[in-house]
């Protein structure tokens, strides 16, 4: 079952916190692919010196200024694509990045689009993850109650930690928030 737009209508933290376990899916021409989300890291706005959106509105980070439950993606890296889920209410500008994901569905075809055939690696970082699914810069805006991509509910009932966010030492303080869940103990997690 989908999550309803309601879940992603609650501030970043509790939005990240609570994805780990749900089940992210893509359902595309190709194929549907997905796994549990295993790992996700919170971007709190305004309060947030890591947040994209901490600088205020552009062309890039209006997406934040709308509802919760639609996809921001954007390039890291110059080669990468990251997956993020829009969190709290219009004009909140919060969002979780998806960091990796436990595969479940569609695992041939995952490989295939990583070109690897290892499990392990195929959905263990945020390019990863999105390469796995299929993820392009046009899921820019996608709506997450549509039919595209999408997040389920799971029976899965994992131990959540939280540690400080990777790869954000630009953002003084904020580098150390403690804004990353993992499923602890869980192969899948990013290195």
């Amino acid at each position: 079952m989908k999550l309803p737009r309601e879940f992603y209508l609650r501030d970043g933290l509790t939005v990240a916190r609570e994805l780990v376990g749900k089940k992210l899916v893509t359902n595309l021409r190709d194929g549907l692919t997905s796994g549990i989300i295993v790992e996700t890291e919170a971007y709190m706005g305004k309060l947030d010196a890591a947040a994209h959106s901490y600088r205020g509105l552009t062309e890039r980070t209006k997406i934040f200024y709308g509802a919760g439950g639609f996809v921001y993606v954007y390039l890291i890296y110059g080669r990468n694509l990251c997956t993020n889920v829009v969190a709290n209410l219009v004009d909140v500008p919060e969002a979780v990045l998806i960091r990796a994901l436990e595969p479940v569905d569609g695992i041939e075809l995952m490989k295939i689009r990583r070109g690897k055939n290892n499990l392990r690696d195929l959905c263990s970082g945020p390019g990863k993850l999105s390469q796995a699914l299929g993820v392009t810069k046009d899921f820019y805006g996608a709506d997450l109650c549509g039919g595209e991509i999408f997040i389920e509910a799971t029976d899965c009932q994992l131990q959540v930690a939280a540690t400080k966010r990777i790869n954000v030492d630009y953002a003084g303080d904020a580098a150390n928030y403690p804004w990353r869940f993992v499923a602890v103990g869980n192969k899948f997690v990013s290195k």
